[in-house]
């Protein structure tokens, strides 16, 4: 279930630029900093890239947490490095974190991750008055494992308080992944990312999966999937677009019928567009 996250944004049109590298402290909201493996946690894998934008302030500036995918066992911050200056340059006023966490394997199985991005956010809300950012308009942003972690933070914590979240391609229904698989190999993912089955600790299932926390306080949703996607099928997205639906949840679907697990090209251009109109109508 290893993403396509790679070559998903390594084929961004969107022009780079260098960023540009500050010390942490003193912070003038003037100027723009970038801070890298700023830690959240006392693992080295809990740790973040943070990017701040000139003229910033408490009031008016937003945040976009990035969140990597690769099977929750795979995948680094690194996925979205390479683009960072194209955000930049689409979103200006926003800061950008740039999330890492730690991995399911050697014994580090889930919920641990989603412990880490509860971890990583409230950092970035205990420290919203030294950044300069306003606290409670947070955006995740995540890719398939990424997609999950973003959606399961947004629905099931009310704290930090997330103002929209933006999925692509992200499991949001383990239980139905583990009992009416697309592919054998499935089953044999989750339990080694739970370290069980729905037999061991079907709770555990359910406690992992958005839709089990879709109320009508959701933050607006927008989610994006290829119709082809043989990593995880769009019954995925369209129950979540569902249960967003009958809750009354502002909400976007966006399928691309010929897309497969990650595009490129004019439509990921069309998606970077239906972001920015997106977050202007819910995230003014």
């Amino acid at each position: 279930m290893k993403t396509l996250l790679a070559a998903f944004f390594l084929m961004s049109i969107l022009p780079s630029c260098d960023s540009r590298s500050q010390s942490a402290a003193p912070l003038s909201p003037s100027a723009p900093y970038t801070i890298t493996d700023a830690s959240y946690g006392s693992d080295t894998a809990q740790r973040m890239d943070v990017y701040l934008p000139a003229g910033r302030s408490a009031q008016a500036t937003k945040s976009l947490v990035l969140i990597h995918g690769g099977s929750w066992n795979g995948g680094s911050k690194a996925d979205f490095s390479s683009q960072i200056a194209a955000f930049r340059k689409r979103m200006p006023g926003y800061a950008i974190f740039n999330l890492e966490y730690r991995l399911a394997n050697n014994g580090t199985v889930f919920p641990a991750q989603e412990n880490d991005i509860r971890k990583a956010l409230s950092f970035i809300a205990d420290r919203a008055a030294g950044y300069d950012i306003n606290a409670r308009q947070l955006v995740l942003l995540g890719a398939s494992a990424g997609g999950h972690l973003a959606l399961l933070q947004a629905y099931k914590y009310g704290t930090p308080r997330i103002a929209a979240v933006i999925d692509f391609f992200g499991p949001t229904e383990l239980l139905a992944m583990y009992e009416r698989p697309w592919h054998p190999l499935v089953p044999v993912a989750l339990q080694m990312i739970t370290g069980t089955t729905p037999a061991g600790n079907r709770d555990l299932y359910l406690q992992s999966s958005p839709v089990s926390f879709v109320t009508p306080q959701a933050p607006p949703t927008l989610i994006f999937h290829g119709g082809k996607d043989p990593v995880v099928d769009i019954s995925q997205s369209r129950s979540l677009a569902a249960r967003l639906e009958s809750a009354g949840v502002p909400h976007q679907l966006v399928v691309y019928p010929a897309e497969r697990h990650g595009w490129y090209g004019a439509t990921l251009t069309g998606s970077f567009d239906t972001i920015e109109t997106f977050l202007e109508r819910h995230v003014p």
